[in-house]
């Protein structure tokens, strides 16, 4: 029999505090259950909302592009100030360390590269993302590419099957298919079917009307990237967004085909998180860009 000589009644229950019932602080997220929220909530900033996802997962599609030869000499310094990295399982288990803390966008389907048709991805078996402890999973549809359109929404479909298992996110990543116009109608087409098949994110590009895609969405929004930019104009594309209700961006060649990569980064998350217009990230990218050359410059060793 227990002993009952020791149980204290309780007498701190709080009568003048009503319970919080307030709603979750992503939009789309109140009836998620608690693991995705936990989960997608290290991926966006509490305070701010939103969040800078690094992207370096075009190895798969591309080889080794500028600024991707050595993942472990380009992007593992850059971790410390993404709020998430996005990325394929080889190129994580092989050069991230274990002991990062910053969460994982597992890239979950792969397929086709450049030299054949695009987009015939297959998904990856749901026990990766477990194992590698991924805080959402990645997937593609090609919407408006006639050959792969079926497949790939098929496979986002599957995709949030599994990530409502595991009550892991999933984003959804809107590819431009080869009958698809880049504007705003068309993206907003292939955000919402994103959504309405169950993605906790929306990763797609920007266009103008950008805040009726948004809209439109019932969850956040990030933006990709896309090709490298000159950098004032890619700090542009990231205020944009946020100004039109983005909630953050996915980035990788505008960050990692930087002439500093490490002043970038720091640059789009001051827009992101701090509210930076374009001409003041700019600033920021040359200052922080100025210290890393001198730092640069002081630890080449002087050669007799």
């Amino acid at each position: 029999m227990a002993d009952l000589d020791d149980i204290r009644d309780g007498d701190n229950f709080g009568l003048n505090a009503p319970a919080d019932t307030s709603s979750f602080y992503l939009k789309g997220m109140n009836s998620t259950d608690w693991g995705v929220k936990n989960r997608i909530s290290r991926i966006f900033n509490r305070k701010s909302g939103r969040t800078v996802m690094l992207a370096f997962d075009h190895g798969f599609l591309m080889g080794p592009t500028s600024g991707l030869e050595r993942i472990d000499l380009s992007i593992a310094p850059l971790a410390e100030h993404a709020d998430c990295l996005m990325a394929t399982r080889g190129m994580i288990r092989a050069c991230i360390p274990p002991d990062n803390t910053k969460p994982i966008c597992l890239r979950t389907d792969t397929g086709t590269t450049i030299l054949t048709e695009m987009n015939h991805n297959i998904l990856l078996d749901e026990a990766e993302a477990i194992s590698m402890n991924a805080s959402a999973m990645a997937g593609m549809i090609a919407v408006g590419d006639a050959a792969t359109e079926a497949s790939t929404i098929a496979n986002i479909s599957r995709l949030v099957d599994i990530g409502n298992k595991y009550s892991i996110p999933v984003m959804g990543v809107t590819a431009v298919g080869k009958d698809m116009v880049r504007d705003a109608r068309y993206f907003s087409l292939a955000a919402r079917v994103c959504a309405e098949n169950g993605a906790s994110i929306v990763k797609t590009y920007y266009t103008e009307g950008f805040e009726n895609v948004v809209a439109a969405t019932p969850v956040p929004v990030v933006i990709a990237g896309g090709k490298k930019l000159p950098e004032i104009e890619a700090l542009e594309l990231a205020y944009n967004a946020i100004r039109c209700g983005a909630c953050g961006v996915d980035m990788g060649r505008n960050v990692f085909q930087s002439d500093s990569p490490l002043a970038m980064i720091q640059a789009v998350g001051g827009i992101v998180h701090n509210g930076l217009k374009p001409e003041e990230g700019l600033e920021l990218y040359n200052d922080l860009k100025s210290d890393t050359s001198k730092e640069e410059v002081a630890s080449k060793p002087v050669l007799d």
